[in-house]
């Protein structure tokens, strides 16, 4: 197989290595279905054909080539989860454990798709994924924010219950029953409760904008992730990816971009300040 590109990883003793990514030699050349991967602007499948897809769920990854044409950002999102694959695999081949997995990146980067990726990904590698519980099901919910008149700064740290979050990564982590996880729902524009199972064995995968934030309650979830990776994306796409995604959701293009200057701009460089304290960085490749 193809060497991946170089990514940049700090060990525990915070010193910059450069490892080449490459995936295990054994594990098989990597397609994919994708009608069941997020459903938003982050994966574009114009068309996908298997042979031996017809009794696989949707999104599975298949063992013969899919006929597919990928979008940019679908040839990204897989570079991406390949490279996080491939630094997963390394350290439990060195007899690390990794009971939460983080990824964290700026808005607009590819979080939850790169997430599912990832998970498809290490189950054909025969290595146990117990689920996928986002940051974003700590959002609070729009009547809180109206009740804190934050609404306008919706996607700021301090609009979501980071102890909740950080309650059940330690959850999590302690592993002594099954715990229910929160997701967001984009269609309704809020937190739902319950919504995820999480089984006490397997790795779980978890997402989101601040996992590597230096401030009160971030740093205590931050202490439940035992291996988080930075997705570093340039932040000209980010912005473009903001846009399309706020004008999915109904904002007009005026609109779009004014939340994207003045809400998530200051949270996309938040995000890039504490970008140092991820275990590794990695960077979405083309035309590989």
């Amino acid at each position: 197989m193809d060497q991946l590109p170089l990514v940049d990883t700090a060990d525990d003793h915070g010193k910059r290595l450069i490892v080449s990514s490459r995936l295990r030699a054994s594990q098989p050349a990597l397609s994919f279905t994708v009608s069941a991967l997020p459903q938003n602007d982050e994966v574009s499948a114009m068309s996908t054909h298997t042979d031996t897809a017809d009794n696989q769920p949707a999104g599975s990854i298949s063992g013969s080539a899919p006929y597919a044409i990928y979008s940019e950002r679908a040839s990204a999102s897989l570079s991406v989860a390949q490279q996080v694959v491939d630094l997963v695999l390394h350290r439990l081949a060195n007899g690390e454990n990794i009971r939460v997995l983080g990824l964290t990146g700026p808005p607009g980067t590819g979080k939850t798709t790169v997430a599912a990726l990832v998970a498809e990904i290490l189950e054909t590698a025969d290595v146990a994924v117990a689920g996928i519980a986002p940051m974003d099901g700590f959002h609070m919910s729009n009547a809180v924010l109206d009740d804190l008149e934050c609404h306008d700064r919706k996607g700021a740290p301090d609009t979501f219950d980071i102890w909740g979050y950080e309650t059940l990564l330690a959850r999590i982590q302690a592993s002594e029953h099954p715990v229910f996880a929160p997701d967001y729902n984009r269609g309704l524009h809020e937190p739902v409760a319950a919504s995820i199972l999480i089984p006490t064995e397997g790795i779980v995968i978890t997402e989101g904008n601040y996992l590597a934030f230096d401030e009160p309650g971030w740093r205590e979830a931050r202490g439940h992730i035992d291996f988080l990776v930075h997705i570093d994306t340039p932040t000209d796409a980010v912005m473009r990816r903001l846009v399309t995604r706020h004008e999915a959701f109904g904002k007009c293009r005026a609109d779009a971009a004014h939340w994207v200057r003045t809400v998530d701009a200051p949270n996309i460089e938040l995000v890039a300040e504490c970008a140092s304290r991820a275990d590794a960085i990695v960077s979405p490749q083309t035309g590989e």
